[in-house]
């Protein structure tokens, strides 16, 4: 056994240095020899039919060969890598002293910072936050808020119908029933969300941001709408923001009335934007009608309530200044990294 083995540590010594420099040459040898079923494991199966007290020196004999081999084609492949990094390094030189490069950080857009700031406002005020399905029934779009089928006042929708029945909705105002639905009063509730209408121009987009609130209790008068209303609006603009109620008509609120700002650009004064009136139309709002109390189940001669609808489109570009609605969607970076 120690002639062959002899023999055989020779031979692959010989082999590995013609390998010297090519790795996957030295890999295959390492692999022929010294593998699990290479040619140096047949030696260790003979272990065995040895006398017991010649096992020890023949196996120590073949460990120092395998070792000595390992050990020589380990340093062959580390020098060969060795001068592939180096030649890689020579190649592509790296300048540390260079500045690093900076990632841009995102900014939430300019329609949900102001969505957020709305929210906060409310949440001071105690209000609660509820969310509804966008692609919603004809039932809780129109006929629960007092609009039937035949009502003039679904022509003011333009409305997007999936079936007779069926609709994107046009504005919030549904969550307001199905929160009324699964809830008795007191009730402070808005309902922030994405609504759909056929318009498109410099100040309408057929997608938009509404935010619908309410608030249903015992007592509840057009007083209290004035003060939460006029409380959000000032918080929002300004302290010093003039605020005015004008008669209106809604079908699902009695009385009616529409909220204006005095104008944020020319402070009264008169512009363009305001056409020269010196107030900005701001929101809808009015009594919640007892005919909606009625669809839900409330009791109109024990509850009272108020309701209200906001453009958040409107507000930001009263906010920002921004005189073209299709700004905000058309996802031009240069324009949103202002906000």
């Amino acid at each position: 056994m120690k002639e062959r083995l002899e023999l055989l540590a020779k031979e692959a010594e010989r082999a590995i240095e013609a390998a010297a420099s090519d790795k996957d040459a030295l890999l295959q040898l390492k692999a022929r020899y010294l593998g699990r079923k290479g040619e140096f494991s047949g030696f260790l199966k003979e272990l065995a039919a040895l006398p017991a007290e010649d096992r020890k020196a023949a196996g120590e004999a073949i460990n120092q060969a395998k070792t000595r081999l390992e050990d020589a084609i380990a340093i062959l492949i580390g020098g060969i890598e060795g001068r592939w990094k180096e030649a890689a390094l020579a190649k592509e030189r790296l300048d540390v002293t260079l500045p690093g490069r900076t990632m841009p950080l995102g900014k939430r857009h300019p329609v949900m910072q102001v969505m957020e700031e709305i929210q906060e406002v409310f949440f001071g005020l105690g209000f609660d936050i509820a969310e509804g399905p966008e692609i919603e029934l004809d039932s809780y779009n129109f006929e629960k808020l007092n609009i039937p089928k035949d009502h003039p006042a679904r022509e003011m929708q333009d409305t997007f119908y999936v079936s007779s029945d069926v609709l994107l909705r046009t504005h919030t105002s549904p969550v307001q029933i199905r929160v009324m639905e699964n809830k008795r009063p007191p009730v402070r509730v808005i309902a922030p969300g994405t609504v759909f209408r056929r318009d498109s121009d410099v100040t309408h987009s057929p997608m938009f941001h509404q935010v619908e609130g309410f608030m249903v209790d015992k007592g509840v008068s057009f007083a209290n709408l004035k003060a939460v209303l006029a409380d959000f609006l000032r918080t929002f603009f300004g302290r010093d923001t003039g605020v005015r109620f004008r008669p209106s008509f809604f079908p699902f609120t009695e009385p009616s009335a529409e909220a204006d700002i005095r104008c944020v650009l020319c402070k009264g004064a008169g512009c363009r934007v305001c056409k020269g009136s010196g107030w900005l139309e701001i929101l809808g709002a009015g009594m919640i009608h007892p005919e909606v109390f009625r669809s839900v189940g409330y009791d109109y001669e024990e509850y009272s309530g108020f309701a209200f609808g906001l453009g958040v489109e409107r507000i930001a570009m009263l906010k920002y200044g921004i005189d073209d609605l299709r700004l905000l969607f058309e996802n031009d970076l240069r324009f949103l990294k202002q906000f």
